[in-house]
């Protein structure tokens, strides 16, 4: 079987390391730091980006609200943000994606998250703003340092994408998860989770619907080994094995990427147009599978053949490992075919296409209030800036919107202010 059909414990040569040299943060600066947020607290990065000077965006949903995290903006020195509500069944204006239709979402067990969503709202702001740099970073990212988005920020004057890899706690899938704890190699691969764009860059990529969007994003570059990686970062730790049901919302995902990078790795001085053809091949997806299967496998007898410490927290975690391989299996078994994997790609593609139609033009300066219109995101709030520069009917409109909130809330407007959509916020 072609190497370019196993499953790949590490897509390390695909990268291109970036040397630790000195960056002045005056030749590396930002536009913004985009935070996908759905966790309610967020203060280590409003702290970094008070420190950096960077404004930032946070797009919100689930148990991160947006009143509540421009207070918190507030009450932060130096922070200033541009704080958005992502209402339940948000589309970008135009954008259906045909990777989004009901045949994949069954694939991935009806897996529901907005991140990649998110995600492409800010690009898209990003453009319409005409923005030159900005910073993806997760809400559970902690330990990154201000030297490190230096240097993300002065890459991207000669890359278009630059990465971290999250390496403590790993951020791998479920199934790459139980390798490790099979004593199986498996290393981490850059992404999304600390990723900064040069939103200028003319073809720049969408992030599609679905588990490990963030190496269909920058899988371009992957595929030309020129994607750089500035170094490590750490992420909050989290119980992989703890729900069954993760590991079968990963699993499509999880294929189609590890499929797509396999290839890539697999194909030295192919160029990418012949490389999408072979992902197009359903003999290409059918192989992948077969070892797919086989790697799972031999995972789970692995860990079945563990000898049962005495800690029963050991012993706990490759039970839970092995049930998550289980439905991993199945969903593998029920659900994912070699001609829905080539469906897939072709969706991609096509996506690709209609995407790079909708983008906003380079060049695009609109002010806040305009591109918030463009979006048709109808609750957002500026928080942070100079309360001395709002106008009289702004300042009424944010008093009477923080009557219904908290006194900790409403301190804020001592030093700058938070402002909904329909007070007409005056400042850009």
């Amino acid at each position: 079987m072609s190497s370019k059909t196993h499953h790949v414990p590490s897509h390390a040569s695909l990268l291109r390391d970036v040397p630790a040299v000195s960056v002045s943060p005056a030749s590396s600066r930002l536009d913004a730091i985009v935070v996908p947020a759905s966790r309610p607290s967020l203060q280590r990065l409003i702290s970094l980006s008070a420190q950096l000077s960077v404004p930032l965006v946070v797009l919100c949903s689930k148990q991160a609200q947006a009143d509540k995290i421009a207070a918190r903006v507030e009450e932060t020195f130096g922070a200033r943000a541009l704080v958005i509500d992502v209402p339940d069944g948000y589309q970008l204006p135009g954008h259906r994606h045909v990777t989004s239709e009901e045949t994949f979402q069954k694939a991935s067990a009806h897996r529901w998250s907005d991140l990649s969503l998110k995600r492409n709202i800010g690009l898209v702001l990003a453009r319409l703003r005409g923005w030159k740099k900005i910073l993806f970073v997760d809400d559970d990212i902690y330990q990154l340092q201000p030297r490190h988005v230096w240097r993300l920020a002065g890459s991207l004057d000669r890359h278009p994408v630059a990465s971290m890899a999250s390496k403590y706690f790993p951020d791998n899938s479920v199934v790459c998860h139980a390798r490790r704890l099979a004593g199986l190699a498996q290393d981490v691969f850059v992404s999304g989770a600390v990723l900064g764009v040069n939103t200028q860059y003319p073809t720049l990529s969408f992030f599609p619907d679905i588990y490990n969007e963030d190496w269909f994003f920058f899988a371009q570059h992957a595929a030309a080994r020129s994607l750089p990686k500035i170094g490590d970062v750490r992420q909050d730790e989290y119980q992989p094995y703890a729900d069954p049901e993760r590991a079968a919302r990963e699993e499509w995902g999880d294929v189609l990427a590890e499929g797509l990078y396999a290839l890539f790795s697999g194909t030295p001085g192919w160029d990418l147009k012949d490389q999408l053809k072979a992902a197009t091949s359903v003999n290409h997806w059918k192989l992948f599978i077969a070892d797919r299967r086989s790697m799972i496998s031999e995972t789970c007898n692995r860990l079945s053949a563990a000898p049962y410490i005495s800690d029963s927290t050991d012993s706990d975690e490759i039970l839970d490992a092995r049930r998550s391989l289980h439905r991993a299996a199945t969903q593998l078994d029920n659900f994912v075919t070699p001609e829905l994997c080539v469906d897939f790609i072709n969706g991609w593609r096509e996506d690709e296409v209609r995407w790079q139609e909708l983008m906003p033009s380079l060049g695009s300066v609109l002010t806040e209030r305009e591109a918030m219109n463009e979006l048709e995101l109808k609750t957002y709030y500026s928080a942070g800036y100079d309360a001395g520069q709002l106008s009289v009917e702004s300042l009424i409109a944010a008093w009477r919107s923080s009557l219904n909130r908290s006194s900790t809330q409403s301190r804020g407007l001592v030093r700058g202010w938070r402002s909904p959509v329909d007070s007409k916020p005056s400042r850009s």
